[in-house]
């Protein structure tokens, strides 16, 4: 059976998507100008209107990073660009009598990968169960998520925050014509993972994002990645140096380098600073600037961020992925006493008797590992956020079978099988074996209500109190999902007041 194909007019002119599995789909749909040439390190600029019709049948680039990255399927990756600055849209085939709410997806990848066009980001299961969905890309790395701006030069200018951006950007065109696709404008909900997540919560404390969105949910926060202009300005001169510029000539040097240099160049970067200081990443959001004035867990604790309602959690075993794939984080003895090395007097002591075991134990250690990375953000976040709007905490712990067999868990990125109905696919019923299919599928059906349900009203469904310092009630999903009040409160008091520091004065990283 062939699709059917489907046009709606937008601001910048008519697209066609198709129609399959009661869906409407448009895909690679620009919402700014292609960031090339001159542009490659600007703002993002407004669509040109284009005459006729526009096929949006397929994902269009994504942006450039390390190729092994681009992987959709077997023997199948994702063509690169520059000219990514594109999102996607799926909306439920039977028009609604009443516009339906918007739930707008930032992907993850510790902002040097990833697309939107990566399967199990599909979206199509939560739009069957009543919203439009949008998932968009945005630059990453060294052409968006690491900034430059202090490289700037009259021949060469240099924005900052390129990938915030892009991605307040990418909400204004929703805001302008979502509507067309049986979205309300005025309910959007913005939710990402990892990076994504980050990105969520940076955009709370953007005042340009103010009005764009109205709900927000982080799904493993990272932490450690905002930094001070005077230290991205430290990173974006040893980038430059990396990249092989004489001094003052970063910016031409950044601008004439082909996209691969620039992303090989930053690897460079990202190893240097995992060998000063493991844990420390040098892609990420600079603050102190106009755009995003102050770091955004100060912006929610003073009350100056949008107060609008916000789920955050992270996942039982987040730092297991990271002992085999990416090791990019202390989860072993010798890593974890490096971070802790500067540490302020009876620091590192608190922090390591928080975790059992440690460092005899490897689970203590990739514990101890993935609260330094996520927990400890997702914390931060519902103690600070929760004193100025509803805030709703949640930890994510089922786990099938193959993936405890796996030695994996309920690891980083799991809880967004449940989010995105995978289960319910070919290749996530090859996950659950008999015992494991009820549960699996119970676990996705809550989460994804409640999903749906926070991004109808604010509110994710019953049985979920808000997160307070009195209570700091907890779902945790699970085989039979609960509520905990303040669950591992030894870790979360242990981690209270850390700050990544340098082990040298002068290798720009805090």
């Amino acid at each position: 059976m062939h699709d059917r194909t489907v046009r709606v007019t937008i601001d910048s002119g008519t697209i066609e998507g198709f129609t399959r599995d009661d869906v409407h789909r448009w895909r690679a749909v620009p919402f700014a100008a292609p960031p090339v040439g001159r542009q490659r390190y600007r703002a993002p600029q407004p669509v040109r209107p284009w005459r006729g019709v526009r096929y949006c049948h397929g994902f269009g680039y994504c942006a450039p990073q390390e190729h092994k990255y681009t992987l959709l399927g077997v023997g199948k990756h994702q063509p690169m660009g520059e000219d990514c600055l594109t999102l996607n849209v799926v909306a439920p085939e039977q028009p609604s009598t009443q516009p339906l709410p918007v739930m707008f997806f930032i992907h993850g990848g510790g902002y040097i990968m990833g697309s939107s066009a990566t399967p199990v980001y599909d979206g199509a299961a939560l739009a069957r169960r009543g919203c439009v969905y949008v998932s968009a890309n945005y630059r990453l790395g060294a052409l968006g998520c690491i900034d430059l701006s202090a490289l700037s030069t009259p021949e060469h200018p240099i924005d900052g925050n390129l990938y915030l951006q892009d991605l307040v950007a990418a909400l204004r065109w929703v805001q302008t014509n979502i509507a067309a696709f049986g979205g309300d404008p005025d309910n959007v909900t913005i939710f990402g993972e990892s990076a994504g997540a980050h990105a969520v919560s940076t955009l709370l404390a953007v005042p340009q994002a103010k009005g764009l969105f109205s709900q927000a949910i982080c799904e493993s926060p990272a932490s450690g990645m905002v930094r001070t202009p005077e230290i991205a300005a430290e990173l974006a001169e040893q980038f430059a140096a990396l990249l092989g510029a004489q001094p003052g000539q970063g910016a031409a040097a950044a601008m004439a380098a082909r996209p691969h240099q620039l992303v090989d160049t930053l690897n460079q970067l990202i190893r240097r600073a995992g060998d000063e200081l493991p844990g420390a990443f040098p892609a990420g959001p600079a603050c102190g600037t106009e755009f995003l004035p102050e770091d955004p867990v100060t912006a929610m604790r003073e009350g100056r961020a949008h107060r609008v309602p916000l789920i955050v959690g992270s996942n039982a075993d987040e730092g297991r992925l990271f002992t085999r794939f990416m090791r990019l984080l202390p989860t072993t003895e010798s890593t974890i006493e490096n971070v802790l090395a500067n540490t302020a007097p009876g620091v590192r002591d608190r922090i390591t008797a928080a975790y059992p075991g440690y460092p005899n134990s490897a689970d203590a250690c990739i514990k101890l590992g993935g609260d330094f990375a996520f927990g400890t953000a997702a914390w931060q976040i519902a103690e600070a956020h929760s004193a100025h709007a509803p805030t709703y905490m949640y930890r994510y712990d089922y786990a099938p079978r193959a993936l405890q067999w796996a030695g994996l868990g309920a690891t980083h990125a799991t809880e967004l099988l449940a989010v995105f109905d995978f289960y319910r696919t070919a290749a996530g019923s090859m996950l659950t074996a008999a015992m494991d299919r009820g549960p699996a599928l119970r676990i996705s059906n809550d989460v994804q209500n409640r999903w749906r349900a926070f991004a109808r009203d604010g509110v994710p469904g019953d049985g979920w109190p808000r997160y307070d310092t009195d209570d700091r009630a907890v779902l945790v999903f699970d085989r039979h999902t609960r509520v905990e009040l303040d669950p591992r409160a030894q870790q979360r008091r242990a981690w209270e007041g850390f700050e990544l520091v340098p082990n040298r004065a002068d290798n720009g990283l805090r």
